[in-house]
């Protein structure tokens, strides 16, 4: 299960509640192998919105836990989303970021530069906040470096133009945020990286840069990728696809490249299609995002319509499959 925010408005202390608990375990139940909670930030004015989660209190631990232990007693794997917004967060009172270039639309506010000492600061918070998840049980954990938020801001040219050594080198704000992490991590426990192997916008990057990226980012500690696209702003003479399985070649290409794991994502709940990337060898793992909203139990019926031998239907419920 791809990480989708739930933007619940009683979760203003950044602490998952009821609904989230509601929200993972269903998917537990419904047959998930792995679930990876949506982006938790580590900074309060690191959320896109003040409804998101967060875990830059030691007191986020326990409702954490909580969701944890239900998810493992279901039989599912969980990590979390780990990151921070940077220029979008939109509720920030001074957002944050690289350089002072805004996101466009008119609900985003010009962000400040962060100085170097701030960077390093936040590379940091970046730690406690893996230490934070890793202390309430995950299996693994997943830094957001795409979709145009702060990790994804240092690594293009287009939200980067720092004269230090965090613009001179658009993978070094990446690379210590992995080592910072991987520093709070159990050696066998996996670190997921997620990239958007494209920019839009004239002038972004391409599947070349990314895959730099990815290289530079490896060799810091990421264990696998999980490969989205876009997320920087306005889309440009190249748009975004629309359509089935839009971005399965981009993971392929980070995946041929560099002989690592990579997670193929992008409407792909149709059975067959995400069977066929698996198949093809395009990706070793498909992430559901929407098409896990609208069904908690995708991953059981997925099963059931691709005549799996390791279909997963609950006890309480075998007589509805029958």
């Amino acid at each position: 299960m791809a990480p989708m925010c739930q933007y619940s408005v009683t979760a203003k202390d950044g602490k998952p509640n009821d609904w989230h608990y509601v929200h993972y375990l269903s998917r537990a139940i419904g047959g998930t192998g792995l679930i990876i909670m949506e982006m938790t930030d580590v900074d309060p004015d690191g959320r896109i919105t003040d409804f998101d989660l967060g875990l830059w209190s030691d007191e986020h631990i326990p409702a954490f836990s909580r969701i944890i232990e239900g998810v493992h007693a279901n039989g599912a794997k969980i990590g979390i989303q780990i990151a921070h917004a940077g220029r979008k967060a939109e509720d920030a009172v001074e957002p944050v970021a690289p350089s002072a270039i805004k996101f466009p639309g008119s609900k985003y506010k010009t962000p400040r530069a962060l100085l170097t000492n701030e960077v390093i600061d936040i590379i940091q918070l970046f730690g406690d906040a893996t230490r934070r998840a890793v202390q309430a049980g995950v299996d693994m954990i997943e830094l957001h470096g795409a979709h145009g938020y702060l990790i994804h801001q240092f690594q293009s040219s287009l939200t980067n133009q720092r004269q230090d050594a965090y613009g001179q080198d658009l993978a070094k704000f990446g690379e210590e945020v992995i080592k910072a992490v991987k520093k709070e991590m159990p050696a066998n426990m996996p670190l997921v990286f997620r990239i958007s192997a494209v920019e839009y916008s004239d002038g972004g990057y391409d599947i070349e840069h990314a895959i730099k990226l990815c290289k530079a980012y490896q060799s810091a500690g990421v264990d696998a990728f999980h490969v989205s696209s876009g997320g920087e702003g306005l889309a440009g003479e190249r748009k975004p696809g629309n359509y089935p399985g839009y971005q399965v070649p981009f993971a392929r290409e980070i995946r041929e490249s560099l002989r690592v794991p990579v997670i193929a994502v992008g409407m792909l709940e149709e059975p067959t299609l995400a069977e066929s990337v698996i198949g093809n060898e395009d990706a070793d793992l498909v992430a559901i995002a929407r098409g896990m909203l609208r069904d908690p139990y995708w991953a059981t019926n997925a099963a059931i319509a691709m005549k799996s031998e390791h279909t997963h239907v609950p006890k309480q419920y075998e007589r509805a499959y029958r």
